[in-house]
């Protein structure tokens, strides 16, 4: 998993509350459990005007031209900003890793599915929860600025600056050390390992039943 410390990017404001999962990710592409190649498909329903298929170059595809992503300077942001309850419908890891893969570093909302939550702050995608009237000034700076960019600061845990201020977000800190580490379950996992051969080790020795 990539360390997350901050990242400094423009700011695609997908002024949209509710978005599901099958919006992020459509269904037709989970079949592969690569992390990697779902960037071309993220939203792909309202991105292109021709229905995706698995292992399709999308490069031939015809673009959906009012769609936020398919427009300069918006295809190289890095900082999603949406409205409420991001990341709902059904449980699929697939919709962290399409907009990694895209190229977002960062989804800033007021609030987010539990699910997703989880499974982003898993895989190295920073959700950023702050109040509505903060995610107002976020899309109204983006409205006045083309290409507007902030800094999102894990470390300090802080947005901005938007109009010479900055905001305040919180993470657990277990899931904070985690990205600022670039540590994901696996890696968890693997720090333990000469503790987990050697537990190996003695069962072996204990119960030389179980490894016939």
């Amino acid at each position: 998993m990539r360390v997350f410390s901050q990242v400094t990017g423009i700011v695609a404001p997908l002024d949209r509350a509710n978005v599901d999962t099958d919006a992020i990710i459509p269904k037709q592409f989970l079949k592969s459990v690569e992390r990697t190649g779902f960037g071309p498909n993220l939203f792909d329903e309202w991105r292109y005007l021709d229905r995706g298929e698995p292992g399709q170059d999308a490069r031939g595809r015809t673009e959906n031209k009012d769609f936020l992503l398919n427009r300069a300077p918006y295809r190289e942001a890095t900082i999603l900003l949406a409205r409420d309850n991001f990341g709902c419908g059904s449980s699929r890891e697939h919709a962290p890793w399409a907009l990694l893969d895209f190229g977002f570093r960062a989804v800033i909302a007021p609030s987010f599915a539990d699910i997703f939550y989880s499974n982003s702050l898993k895989n190295g995608l920073l959700p950023v929860v702050l109040p509505t009237s903060q995610v107002d000034a976020l899309f109204d700076a983006c409205g006045r600025e083309l290409g507007f960019q902030v800094t999102v600061d894990l470390q300090a845990q802080t947005v901005g600056p938007v109009s010479g201020a900055h905001f305040a977000f919180s993470v657990d800190p277990f899931r904070r050390q985690c990205l600022l580490q670039g540590l994901d379950d696996i890696d968890l996992t693997l720090q333990y390992k000469e503790d987990i051969l050697a537990y190996e080790r003695r069962r072996r020795v204990a119960a030389p039943w179980l490894f016939q």
